[in-house]
């Protein structure tokens, strides 16, 4: 675990027993982030972290079916989670994910619509300064801007 890392607890209820305040502590120790994700504001265990993000979802039309309103609360929240790190970790380009694995052809084909949107070239431009830089998006984008 490193100063960049984040540990998320992620429970519905904020009720879990394996949420208790040891594992966030020990992140805390290493030096990484801690988050707690629940579906409950009103959530009577109360761990030590960085951020909490209490979801107002209020009670599950079926009981005890967490699927239905929290884990779809839950699901958009890492997602929005998940991008803004790519975007941190310079993965984004404009509004294109960039940091493409070109490990088949509709990737690679991907890979060559990035290298001509972020660069205005060609299509066998982009392939071929793609090619050269081992189908790294971003190598290739800087290569081409020079």
């Amino acid at each position: 675990m490193m100063k960049r890392d984040v540990v998320c607890g992620i429970a519905a209820s904020g009720q879990t027993p394996c949420l208790s305040s040891r594992p966030s502590s020990n992140a805390r120790k290493r030096g990484a982030a801690t988050v707690l994700l629940t579906c409950n504001p009103n959530r009577s265990i109360r761990v030590p972290v960085d951020v909490a993000i209490d979801l107002p979802t209020g009670p599950e039309i079926v009981t005890g079916s967490t699927r239905l309103k929290a884990g779809t609360a839950t699901k958009l929240v890492l997602n929005m989670l998940s991008t803004i790190a790519m975007v941190r970790l310079g993965r984004v380009r404009d509004n294109l994910m960039v940091n493409v694995q070109a490990t088949n052809d509709k990737l690679r084909a991907r890979a060559v619509r990035l290298v001509q949107a972020l660069t205005a070239s060609t299509a066998a431009q982009a392939q071929a300064v793609l090619e050269e830089r081992g189908w790294r998006v971003t190598a290739a984008v800087e290569a081409l801007r020079k």
